[in-house]
């Protein structure tokens, strides 16, 4: 049989994984700065937990796991055969791959409520599975790259993510548009045109903007019989340009008549006034009011995020906002929170076409001494315990070999040093070194040899 990957999953060779742990340690880095703390959940939820969280569209995306031995025996048990398809999942499945890392989140702080020092902040990197359509960056498993906070209703915290998500990119070398909404804009909307009970088909149509454009997004809004003053009051919102003082005025001059959607507006400004404070030199990335910014995520209730590159085709590459209710569908009621998330696997395709990555992930070795008669093993491996001593990451070639092929195997894994000591060097106490790269060589003895191969 001919080996194949499930779609929409991917291998990592070890430069590909290197260059993923880049990603992860950059984030990593700024999450602990901030004070965030690490957290794992299992990959299995049960899944009652993860359904009904993600609205109708993500229902049919998690991935269900059947149950283990007879899983057709709950049917055969049936009379008859629901009709509510649903039903039939339930009887066959009540496990299934977490579709994010939110909602697990949730579920460990109910848990965990008497453990935990509220606010509580978490970070959690780990792979997440969603039955999509797999394209250009979207696939089925990938990982997720998260902070929330949750136990506080502060504004300062959204300023924070805020942050978080400029420094990231600032240190990655990436050029982003951070996209900012509140939810409560959107339900001002809904409310001011009589479309509550629609709300959520709402917030799915206008979500799909950039890949609909305006009259698809109209065509859906009519599909759904949702009427036609919703999305003239969005069209008035939209038409106007300028900076974000000037387009929430604007938007306050709409919708002045609507307490719900002007407390979204009021939020909104404050954290622009905060970020001003905050960040004195302001932000490297581009802040921008985006009222089609929904998600289509039922339990945002507040501030909604999504980050877009500058100039470059890709879809978003993070995104979150407030929940301030999450815990409640687990027994914790009226907990506040707020998070974003990275989109680690897109994140990486961004880089490696851009060609971002530094050079020296290319291996995880440094030095290749080269095993060059009988007694190499015994000249070279005190002075590799040494550099290792000193964090310089080196390997002996495994047996003797032509030189030829020793050097080929370093070039390959893109080693940048080759340490040669044939007799003559080992007479002298030296150690013939080439640099892969330039093609310089030089004799070093081994404390030398620890000075050159460590810069």
């Amino acid at each position: 049989m001919k080996p194949t990957l499930a779609k929409g999953t991917r291998d990592f060779s070890p430069l590909e994984s290197a260059r993923r742990q880049y990603i992860f340690d950059a984030i990593r880095k700024v999450f602990a700065l901030h004070g965030y703390q690490p957290l794992e959940t299992p990959a299995m939820e049960n899944l009652q937990t993860l359904t009904g969280k993600y609205g109708d569209e993500g229902d049919r995306l998690i991935f269900k796991i059947l149950n283990s031995g007879d899983f057709l025996k709950p049917l055969r048990e049936q009379q008859t055969l629901p009709e509510d398809a649903s039903k039939v999942v339930s009887l066959l499945s009540e496990k299934a791959l977490r579709y994010d890392l939110t909602v697990p989140f949730a579920r460990f702080v109910a848990m965990n409520r008497d453990k935990i020092a509220f606010p509580f902040k978490r970070y959690q990197i780990q792979p997440v599975w969603r039955a999509d359509r797999p394209q250009r960056g979207r696939y089925r498993e990938f990982y997720q790259c998260d902070a929330d906070v949750v136990g506080s209703s502060s504004l300062l915290y959204e300023t924070e993510l805020i942050g978080i998500y400029d420094q990231v990119f600032v240190q990655l070398g990436l050029d982003v548009n951070i996209h900012i909404n509140n939810r409560k804009i959107l339900a001002g909307i809904a409310e001011k045109s009589g479309i509550q009970e629609q709300f959520t088909a709402f917030t799915v149509a206008i979500d799909k903007l950039d890949k609909i454009g305006w009259e698809g997004v109209q065509n859906e809004l009519q599909a759904q019989l949702i009427n036609a003053e919703a999305a003239e009051l969005l069209k008035s919102l939209l038409e106007k340009t300028g900076s974000a003082e000037e387009i929430l005025t604007h938007a306050k001059s709409i919708l002045s008549d609507n307490a719900l959607a002007m407390q979204g507006i009021s939020e909104m400004e404050q954290v622009f006034h905060h970020i001003k404070l905050s960040q004195p030199d302001g932000l490297k990335a581009k802040l921008l009011p985006d009222f089609t910014l929904a998600r289509g995520l039922n339990y945002y209730t507040g501030t909604i995020l999504e980050v877009k590159m500058q100039n470059f085709n890709m879809g978003s590459i993070g995104g979150g906002g407030r929940y301030d209710d999450l815990t409640g569908i687990f027994g914790f009621p009226n907990v506040p929170g707020v998070g974003i998330s990275f989109g680690a696997d897109r994140i990486y395709d961004v880089l490696l076409e851009l060609n971002k990555f530094p050079e020296h992930l290319e291996s995880a070795c440094k030095v290749l001494f080269v095993y060059f008669d009988a007694e190499s093993p015994a000249y070279c491996l005190p002075v590799m315990a040494k550099l290792r001593a000193q964090g310089i990451s080196c390997e002996l070639y495994p047996e003797q070999a032509k030189l030829q092929k020793q050097f080929t195997y370093a070039d390959r894994k893109g080693i940048a040093f080759v340490a040669i000591a044939g007799a003559n060097e080992r007479m002298e106490g030296k150690f013939s070194v080439k640099n892969m790269k330039t093609g310089e060589q030089n004799f070093f003895d081994a404390r030398d040899l620890m000075d050159y191969c460590g810069k």
